[in-house]
């Protein structure tokens, strides 16, 4: 029975030939998905999406394959960059079609049906009114205005005061609610403070922006363009070893508690790009990095 399963159609050939590469290293090591998850700390389940063209492997997961099976990492990284391009291009061009087909779906479901125009409704009848009309109206009217004044002094110039910035002009809106995949739990910065992997930001909907090495530990700047967020992650780290990530003056940290364990992560922090975060190791032998 073959080791690998047929790439999916449509993949992009420089997408192909990275995968074939990885394969070609992975074979030539002679390790289990087990053993290369155990190795480089990215699970099996994800490294058998990655040998199979089903999920783009991350940089970090490519430095850590190269790593632990002695292989030049530069061609290897720069297969990766050309990989990763040709994925986005395809990821785009995904977007635009499932975008154009919600479009025209929308117009088919909202577009008057052809045919004759119906006859405007002719106006109802006139009735009669009390000749105290005009008093009641103006009583109500006098009612809507006091309620109106009072409830501007009692919120302090109403809301249109209030989002107004130093400046006079109006605050920016709140950011608008994305449409989530399934599975996704928020986006921007309704994510600040919360799991990666529990709210789904970390399972298929994440790349590693940066990464650096130190000692044998590796720290990765995680970034999830779906949720608008980012966190870091130490991998192949020790019981004592932490990361803390910053964004302005908004902290998260994360670190390995118990024996045994080789990963850790901070709760995510929301983001626009994922250069606005820096994440730093700090070792229990002492030794820290930041990227």
């Amino acid at each position: 029975m073959p080791r690998w399963k047929d790439l999916p159609d449509g993949l992009d050939p420089q997408v192909g030939e990275f995968v074939a590469r990885l394969r070609r290293i992975v074979d030539g090591d002679g390790s289990s998905l087990a053993t290369l998850a155990d190795r480089t700390g990215y699970g099996r389940t994800s490294w058998e999406r990655y040998l199979n063209g089903r999920l783009l492997a991350p940089k970090g997961a490519v430095v850590a394959l190269a790593e632990v099976t002695g292989t030049d990492p530069v061609p290897l990284i720069t297969l990766w960059e050309l990989a990763e391009r040709a994925w986005s291009r395809s990821e785009l061009r995904h977007d635009n079609a499932t975008e154009a087909v919600r479009l025209s779906g929308a117009r088919t479901v909202t577009a008057p049906a052809p045919g004759p125009e119906a006859p405007a409704a002719e106006p109802p009848p006139t009735v009669a009114r009390p000749t105290r009309r005009p008093t009641m109206f103006l009583a109500g009217a006098l009612g809507v205005v006091i309620v109106a004044v009072g409830a501007f002094f009692l919120t302090d110039g109403g809301p249109a005061e209030r989002n107004r910035t130093a400046a006079g002009t109006p605050a920016p809106s709140a950011t608008p609610v994305r449409d989530l995949p399934p599975g996704v739990l928020c986006a921007g910065p309704d994510c600040t403070g919360r799991d990666p992997e529990e709210t789904g930001c970390g399972d298929g909907h994440v790349t590693t922006a940066d990464s650096i090495t130190v000692g044998t530990t590796l720290v990765e700047v995680r970034y999830s363009d779906t949720c608008a967020a980012a966190w870091g992650r130490i991998v192949r780290a020790v019981q004592g070893d932490t990361v803390r990530v910053t964004v302005g003056r908004v902290q998260q940290s994360g670190g390995v508690t118990t024996v045994g364990d080789t990963i850790a992560y901070t709760p995510m922090v929301a983001v626009r790009e994922p250069g606005e975060m820096r994440a730093c190791a700090e070792l229990a032998s002492g030794e820290r990095a930041c990227t």
